[in-house]
């Protein structure tokens, strides 16, 4: 059973309860793969966990490791694992009772697992799996967006919007997003076709998209109804008890858990190999220096415009 180094904490509560220790990982069990971690991402999931508004789904074993993306390498696999062996390239995500990634190893479940692709580091593919997985979702399983169609992104420059709005275009859809006026030129860089501020009038888009994604959870459901056209679909990731009751009666209303899974994981990965996916990273800062690094992006929103990466190498 290895000794590992990892980020964890010992009640839920601030950025203050973090602390790098010591951690004793048990050996692979029944399809589980030991994976030497690289890379791994932060999202804002990590302290939502950490805080507690969670607990009901992750329980009240302590310690509790943080971090849920990561790319490594193989080291063990457990019993009925296939399509895996000790040195392999993965990237993949922990679930959100285990989490842990960020630590010099994980137990990962294999079905939450990839190969990498060669021609992505080990930190662009550490990047992809929550925002690429969500997007993904978002447009292909509940949007069911086709090519030729037309989709509104509100929040076109967050991690989930930036990713969706470049599968998307992948796909052959036309992209409208919202974002802040001053970052319009960075979103049109993108190929987004129209760009509209925050504060855009919905009677404006009147029955213009077939898919509407929201990724920040400010469009209300009547607004969204003015902006589709007819058949269209509302996606929110943002999902609330109340948005899932009011989706049982409001057959556009498509509230999304993202779920990790092989083919998704699949599709982002290659997506992102192909040129066609980029999560851009705005720090990569050592395990030892990523506690300091994680308190400032929870707390202050730095860094800006990308992903913070924590390396163990």
């Amino acid at each position: 059973m290895p000794t590992i180094n990892r980020i964890q904490y010992r009640q839920y509560g601030g950025p203050e309860l973090m602390k790098l220790e010591s951690f004793e990982l048990a050996s692979p069990a029944k399809g589980e793969v030991l994976v030497r971690v690289v890379a791994a991402a932060a999202n804002p999931m990590d302290w939502t966990i950490r805080d507690g508004v969670t607990k009901m789904q992750t329980g009240r074993r302590f310690p509790r490791g943080l971090g849920h993306d990561f790319a490594g390498i193989v080291e063990q696999v457990g019993a009925g694992v296939k399509g895996f062996q000790a040195g392999d390239a993965v990237l993949g995500a922990m679930t959100m009772k285990a989490s842990g990634a960020f630590a010099d190893m994980v137990l990962a479940d294999a079905d939450l697992l990839v190969k990498k692709p060669s021609d992505l580091s080990f930190e662009e593919a550490a990047a992809l799996p929550t925002v690429g997985v969500t997007a993904w979702q978002a447009l292909v399983d509940k949007g069911e967006l086709q090519p030729g169609q037309n989709i509104f992104i509100n929040g076109v420059l967050g991690g989930v919007g930036r990713a969706a709005a470049q599968l998307a275009l992948m796909i052959g859809a036309t992209v409208t997003g919202s974002c802040r006026e001053p970052s319009s030129k960075v979103a049109e860089a993108l190929g987004i076709t129209q760009v509209v501020g925050f504060d855009f009038d919905p009677h404006a888009l009147q029955g213009q998209f077939n898919v509407i994604l929201t990724t920040a959870g400010a469009l209300a459901l009547d607004d969204a109804r003015t902006m589709l056209k007819t058949g269209g679909r509302f996606v929110d990731i943002n999902v609330t008890p109340a948005k899932l009751a009011k989706s049982l009666i409001a057959r556009d209303f498509k509230p999304l858990i993202a779920k990790y899974t092989p083919e998704a994981l699949g599709a982002v990965a290659r997506a992102a190999s192909e040129g066609k996916l980029d999560v851009p990273i705005a720090l990569t800062v050592p395990l030892p220096r990523a506690i300091d690094a994680l308190t400032d992006l929870e707390r202050n929103h730095n860094p800006k415009g990308g992903k913070l990466i924590i390396t163990m190498r």
